[in-house]
């Protein structure tokens, strides 16, 4: 087996897909629909029933060969996409992560970062302060 990785993908039609027990990746493409189910199945411990895949052409982009030539074209990777459909009750928690985040568990967390580095910018800013006046203060006492 290949040592390539098997990327998820997380986008809208990967989201609704859940739904059906489906899940996407990007895999390599020289990988065989045996070789991903059984990737997949030991990676993340769950029951692969189907593998569907496609080759996503690569679109074609232009770059310049200079100010006055003929533009180039060149094509994007192709790549090579899997719909790997699960076991029933079964699920991979790379997709779950950033579900499982309420909006009310966001706000906590921004107030209670705001209220750490302010406080760590009040005491940073009180310690600074001081010394200074302190140093001042015995410059003009020696002056004198």
């Amino acid at each position: 087996m290949r040592t390539l990785q098997y990327i998820p993908r997380a986008t809208e039609k990967a989201y609704s897909a859940q739904a059906q027990n489906k899940y996407l990746f990007f895999v390599p493409l020289a990988a065989s629909k045996q070789e991903i189910a059984k990737r997949v199945s030991e990676d993340f411990q769950v029951t692969v029933l189907d593998v569907q895949t496609t080759i996503r052409k690569g679109k074609k982009t232009r770059f310049s060969r200079g100010k006055h030539a003929y533009p180039g074209i060149t094509y994007r990777q192709d790549h090579k996409v899997a719909y790997i459909t699960l076991k029933a009750g079964d699920k991979i928690p790379v997709f779950e992560e950033t579900t499982e985040e309420t909006k009310e568990d966001k706000k906590a967390k921004a107030k209670n970062s705001k209220t750490d580095s302010k406080a760590t910018e009040e005491t940073a800013n009180t310690k600074e302060v001081k010394p200074k006046k302190k140093a001042a203060k015995k410059e003009t006492k020696e002056e004198a």
